[in-house]
């Protein structure tokens, strides 16, 4: 097989993360955005130690899996929903699959395998959506949505989507009207001029309120009171609660803030979980999917179990979300260290609203903050990012030597890798379960209980 070659693979399985593989003449070939049973066409890209990897061209035969109703119109272009077409049942036992098989191969040994547990809901779930401006083809008109499969450019504008509610939609589409009449340019990320780079919309599932923030380069071209203007006579189910004007002068692709302006309202929403109400900010971190977060709590809580007196570190604790709910349950103590400040603003205060006065939450790095606690913890409840415990500090956690450790992970490699370390150091996995958070996509919740032997 040389590179550029058109072959015909079927489908066997797929490997987290999106890594679909079937073997020709013998030789493995990797594809991403297949599922299993498809037979796709694909074109050879290069050849490594894993095997052949190939570009998907064309699908010739679904899968016997696949549903045929119900996908989006975009769903050929949006590189959002990778597992739209797949049947639920089939999407659950695949996830369960792709985390039971990364856990085998780095030798971990699970007490307890319990499953995974579905979705509240497989529609509208997301409360927050990051969409990117750009065109749909180069020097195409200006478009509003994300990024389409295969490509760091061009740009999907979203007319219909399975996993956000019409707000939504109205938003973007008033938006894009909005900028196409006044002929505003999007920020080129190869020229570095433009304007419109980032629209960040969060929404509270059980309040309805709805925070929205515009990024732009530092070139505005257009009125902010107009656009402000525009989305407050949108006509919306849930309501503005704030209307933010961000600006990010940096060339990478991300959306930050080097400065921000509010529009109006205030800089903040307003989201419940079980009986706590939580104050989140537009970059705070806080579970995208709420009922779907109820749910994966609800495990988190079953296995740290009765937490009465106990001392308990709830690390990379972000708006403060479980230490909250351990407060709640009756933890002697709860400590919880983050690294972006205005979270933890935000969970010292959410804490006093809910009048909780057993936690306290700390800003900084939990790599350097571990360091300044003296305490003895019973239990620590660690949820990192999605790249997993920095390897200098899973050894400080590992230091104090709890009884028991809860790791909730968004990442089933990451999370394979420090089990690894855990149970080198001595704790043993007894409970594993699994929560779909993100109903059609590659993206899958896992929640471990660790308890150190002796």
């Amino acid at each position: 097989m040389k590179k550029k070659d058109i072959i015909t693979i079927q489908i066997q399985d797929v490997n987290f993360p999106n890594k679909a593989y079937g073997f020709v003449d013998g030789e493995k070939i990797i594809v991403k955005n297949g599922v299993p049973g498809q037979t796709v066409q694909a074109q050879v890209i290069k050849k490594r130690n894993s095997g052949i990897e190939a570009r998907q061209v064309a699908i010739i035969e679904p899968s016997p899996l696949e549903r045929q109703d119900g996908v989006c119109s975009h769903y050929a272009l949006c590189g959002g929903c990778t597992y739209q077409t797949l049947r639920h049942e089939e999407e659950l036992k695949l996830k369960e699959r792709q985390v039971k098989r990364l856990l085998d191969q780095e030798g971990i040994q699970v007490k307890s395998w319990e499953g995974i547990v579905p979705a509240p809901s497989d529609k509208a779930y997301r409360n927050k959506c990051e969409f990117s401006f750009g065109d749909e083809q180069k020097d195409g008109d200006l478009a509003l949505g994300m990024r389409k499969r295969m490509s760091h450019y061009e740009v999907v504008s979203l007319k219909d989507c399975n996993i956000i509610d019409d707000d939504y939609l109205k938003i973007i589409n008033g938006t894009l009207s909005f900028f196409h009449e006044r002929n505003v340019p999007f920020y080129h990320k190869l020229r570095h001029e433009g304007s419109l780079r980032h629209l960040v919309v969060r929404k509270g599932t059980a309040t309805g309120e709805i925070l929205v923030n515009l990024v732009t380069s530092n070139e505005v071209p257009f009125s902010t009171e107009e656009f402000k203007n525009m989305l407050l006579a949108l006509p919306l189910d849930g309501s503005f609660c704030g209307i933010l004007h961000s600006i990010n002068e940096s060339v990478a692709d991300v959306v930050r803030s080097d400065e921000m302006r509010i529009l109006y309202g205030r800089d903040y929403f307003i989201e419940k979980l079980f009986d706590l109400e939580f104050k989140v900010s537009v970059y705070s971190f806080f579970q995208t999917n709420t009922k779907g977060a109820e749910k994966l709590y609800t495990i988190v809580k079953n296995f740290a179990g009765n937490v009465t007196d106990k001392l308990v570190f709830d690390l990379y604790c972000g708006t403060g979300t479980i230490g909250q709910i351990m407060a709640e349950a009756g933890s002697k103590k709860v400590v919880g260290i983050e690294l972006i400040e205005e979270a933890v603003v935000a969970a010292n205060e959410n804490a006093a609203q809910n009048g909780l006065t057993n936690c306290i939450f700390i800003a900084g790095d939990v790599l350097q903050k571990v360091d300044d606690l003296r305490d003895k913890p019973d239990l620590i409840i660690v949820d990192p990012p999605r790249d997993g415990i920095h390897p200098k500090a899973i050894g400080k956690i590992i230091d104090f030597a709890a009884p028991e450790i809860v790791y909730v992970s968004c990442k089933p490699t990451s999370l394979a890798r420090d089990l690894a370390v855990f149970q080198q150091a001595g704790y043993e996995v007894e409970r594993v379960q699994l929560m779909d958070m993100f109903p059609k996509t590659v993206h899958v919740e896992s929640v471990v209980l660790l308890s150190r032997k002796g």
